[in-house]
């Protein structure tokens, strides 16, 4: 992704691991958009405390530090007690956030990587497996991304007006994005778009994040107040939707930031297109529908108080309480497409992907 620091742009990731060190670093997006800045992880606890804090988020990004995560635990565990060590960090790094799949897809991947090459109890060989898997992962789910972004750049016509919701870019995804990713593609083809941005209570993704990616890739755009969406979509101001996805099921439902499934049933009633930008690895065909998605409830802090980053300011009455979940869930009839790496697809025909899938979760 693109970054403008001090009058010139470089390009990162948002996450990385160097391997020599032992170090994953981050984007620490608890600091964005007004400070920037590169935080160490030195163990698999302080990859899982940034999970689990949000310092990383997203549901592809987060698959990919947990991965690092457990390539840190191959490094730094004792050999005496190697398997031991390396069940306790998976634990750890699988308790941290519930709702998004990818976490659970990659350390899942790793772990049969490691036993089928029989390394389980080789604190060597697991580390060059774990190492080698972790960062082949990162690059897989750039390309991944890429893709989607080329697909979904031929739904956009020029001068279209695109609504999104939270962060599905770059620092989601550790580049290019799922939802953001059409939108940098369709911008380096030279064309005009305007980009809708959901604020995203109580966390404001969308207004901290998305709009910091957008302007730093200079796509026009607006943040609005999410109860503004149907408003804008009902004076025609909306051509198309597009949001990401934290887990798809078998039948094509998605859990998504809190607030999609509003989106989708909004923009269905005005006949706008709704679509979910999400890669393979997403979909989880061991959940047959909705039902079976663990929803993460986050602390009623959140809402009852706006952060900065010197202290959390209260705006409730005290006394007053509040019930807090992370994510919804829209059923398949309201999608009209979900973009993947391998093509576009109606929610009914994503079975077609099941080899594509490979879900190993553990």
């Amino acid at each position: 992704m693109k970054v403008k620091i001090n009058n010139r742009t470089e390009n990162y990731r948002c996450v990385w691991f160097e391997p020599e060190s032992g170090i994953i670093k981050i984007i620490n997006q608890n600091k964005l958009p007004h400070k920037f800045e590169i935080a160490e992880l030195k163990t698999y606890m302080e990859a899982a405390d940034a999970i689990k804090t949000m310092a990383v988020r997203g549901a592809p990004a987060i698959g990919v530090t947990a991965g690092f995560g457990i390539a840190q635990a191959c490094v730094q565990a004792p050999k005496q007690n190697f398997t031991d060590c390396l069940g306790k960090a998976v634990e750890t790094l699988k308790s941290t956030r519930p709702t998004a799949v990818n976490l659970f897809h990659v350390i899942g991947g790793l772990l049969n990587k490691i036993n089928d090459m029989g390394a389980i109890e080789d604190k060597e060989k697991a580390i060059e497996i774990a190492v080698f898997e972790s960062q082949k992962t990162a690059n897989e789910t750039i390309d991944a991304c890429k893709k989607i972004g080329e697909f979904g750049n031929g739904l956009f016509k020029n001068k279209y007006k695109i609504l999104t919701h939270c962060n599905a870019g770059a620092l989601a995804c550790v580049d290019f994005g799922t939802a953001l990713s059409p939108m940098r593609i369709a911008k380096y083809a030279g064309k005009e778009i305007f980009v809708f941005v959901d604020e995203t209570r109580p966390r404001l993704q969308g207004a901290k994040l998305t709009a910091w990616e957008l302007l730093n890739e200079g796509i026009e755009h607006k943040i609005i107040a999410d109860n503004a969406s149907g408003y804008f979509m009902q004076k025609g101001e909306i051509d198309l939707c597009i949001v990401g996805a934290d887990r798809i099921t078998a039948n094509g439902d998605v859990a998504n930031k809190i607030g999609t499934y509003e989106k989708a049933v909004l923009a269905k009633e005005n006949s706008i297109p709704f679509y979910v930008a999400a890669p393979v690895s997403t979909i989880d065909f061991n959940i047959q529908n909705s039902n079976q998605i663990p929803i993460e409830e986050r602390s009623e802090d959140d809402v009852l108080t706006v952060k900065d980053n010197k202290k959390d300011i209260r705006i409730a009455p005290v006394g007053s309480h509040a019930l807090n979940p992370a994510f919804d869930v829209t059923p398949a009839k309201y999608i009209t497409g979900i973009i993947t790496e391998i093509g576009i697809f109606r929610p009914e025909e994503i079975h077609k992907l099941t080899n594509a899938g490979q879900n190993k979760n553990v």
